[in-house]
């Protein structure tokens, strides 16, 4: 009966020997996940100030890239629409 005791011992030795480093793998794994994720906002965030400091420029006229144009002509017109459509939402909640 000790020897089925022990052979249960190192079993449930290993066992949590082995739980522990999947435990850790997931831990280290979900750590990089995160840094992943903080970077790539950061990033997101950097790509909406490039588009604002754009659009700036196509304001004040300042620039020349054709593709960019396009864009800020695009949003131009939306930002018109939304104006409209809030106007319409005025002209409604007055009657």
């Amino acid at each position: 009966m000790d020897h089925f005791f022990d052979e249960l011992g190192k079993k449930l030795s290993e066992t949590a020997d082995i739980v522990g480093k999947k435990t850790n793998e997931i831990w280290d794994r979900e750590k990089l996940k995160s840094q992943i994720r903080t970077l790539e906002r950061a990033n997101e965030r950097d790509y909406v100030d490039i588009g604002k400091s754009v659009y700036e420029k196509f304001e004040n006229h300042e620039l020349t890239d054709e593709c960019c144009i396009e864009f800020c002509e695009a949003i131009e017109k939306r930002q018109e629409q939304i104006e409209d459509l809030q106007k319409e939402i005025d002209r409604i909640k007055g009657e």
